[in-house]
């Protein structure tokens, strides 16, 4: 199953939780967005589903995505967890999950701009899986994580390299305004096995490729470390990490210089089976 949030006649202000089957969205009337929906009893969903699963829809193409949780409780981010990405960053493995946050108004759309701000030029891509908390709970073991996991989406952790370097604590440059894609589409966890292939590109190049299954800490690792220490919520994010090949990395033989995204430039991220959401630069 995919469900998505969207925005209502392209009103930022509006939006509705929508179940999405071949190319047609269908209201999931009651709910303004996803996080809304797994917030509610199961009998209310099913009759949800039931109901919008009679209705004619949309086209998937006129739609205007908002994020997929418009306000998660809590976003934790997984830093370091491929193994090739820590090699490229010169970091030695961690032996336990490296984690910062992000607050809900770094969140945006899939197909949203993003804004190259004034005050950071260095910004850099990180395709990752994230993960969608469902019936969420306090200490759960990794056998029973699985049961908590709502389903996954395509994310990008777009960095502020300039502002992340200036301490080694990562937040400041993890934590900008509408800058995080999160979307298109949340796809249970019945229709989604770790292990897909994941793939950024930038204006067309491949810059990360990657399988989804050579995470360092699994989504079931992780939904137990983090509810070690608070209680999950339904609708709370777990970014999972990215693999190498981001712009920090690399480095022009002759001049140097770094790639680092411009404006106009075009980041497409994308996961087998998840979707692939497309972000201009601005």
């Amino acid at each position: 199953m995919r469900l998505a949030t969207l925005r209502r006649n392209g009103q930022p202000g509006r939006t509705y939780a929508a179940l999405v089957e071949d190319d047609r969205a269908l209201e999931l009337a009651g709910y303004d967005d996803v996080g809304a929906f797994l917030a509610a009893p199961a009998s209310d969903r099913a009759e949800a589903l039931t109901v919008a699963g009679g209705a004619s829809g949309v086209p998937v193409a006129d739609v205007d995505f908002a994020p997929l949780i418009p306000r998660p409780s809590k976003i934790f981010c997984i830093g370091l967890n491929y193994r090739n990405h820590a090699a490229e960053t010169g970091i030695e493995l961690p032996t336990h999950p490296t984690i910062f946050t992000k607050f809900a108004d770094s969140l945006c759309g899939a197909n949203d701009t993003v804004e190259i701000p004034p005050e950071e030029h260095r910004i850099d891509w990180e395709g990752e899986l994230a993960v969608i908390v469902g019936a969420g709970g306090r200490r759960i073991t990794e056998a029973e994580a699985p049961a908590a996991i709502a389903g996954y989406a395509v994310a990008n952790d777009v960095s502020m390299r300039g502002w992340q370097g200036r301490t080694s604590e990562w937040t400041q440059g993890k934590c900008w305004e509408a800058s995080t894609p999160v979307g298109p589409y949340l796809v249970t966890a019945d229709e989604f096995v770790p292990g897909a292939r994941i793939e950024t590109r930038v204006n067309g190049d491949v810059v990360q490729q990657d399988s989804t299954g050579d995470l360092i800490f699994t989504p079931q690792a992780l939904v137990a470390y983090c509810s070690t220490m608070v209680t999950l919520c339904p609708g709370d994010l777990i970014l999972t990490g990215t693999p190498a090949g981001v712009a920090l990395g690399r480095k022009d033989p002759k001049t140097g210089r770094r790639p680092w995204l411009q404006p106009g430039d075009v980041l497409e991220t994308e996961i087998e089976g998840l979707g692939t959401q497309r972000t201009v630069f601005a």
